[in-house]
């Protein structure tokens, strides 16, 4: 299961952590896995673009966490966005992406 923490401060986001695997189907063919990392990378490029110093990211093997380290409107609107996207994600394969 994937498994997304959420942490909030004084209504901005401080960071989100996306780790696990969906384990809806077999490597290359799960469309689960596949929808939340377009979805992530998506939104943390799109942050990216706007300002290099707003957020920092780290790659694993367990997933990824993002680190906000600038409260801007635009990066709490980006990130909100993405959160929604996972959470309508997470009411279709409830047994594959968990929003905590």
């Amino acid at each position: 299961m994937i498994t997304v923490k959420i942490e909030k401060e004084n209504g901005y986001y401080k960071s989100v952590s996306v780790l696990g695997h969906a384990m809806y189907d077999d490597y290359g063919k799960d469309i689960v896995c596949s929808a939340v990392s377009s979805i992530v990378i998506t939104t943390v490029n799109a942050i990216l673009s706007l300002d290099k110093e707003s957020i920092s990211y780290m790659v694993s093997k367990k997933g990824l966490n993002i680190k906000i380290l600038k409260q801007k409107r635009v990066t709490n609107v980006l990130i909100h966005n993405m959160i929604r996207m996972l959470k309508e994600l997470e009411k279709k394969y409830q047994e594959n992406i968990k929003i905590l």
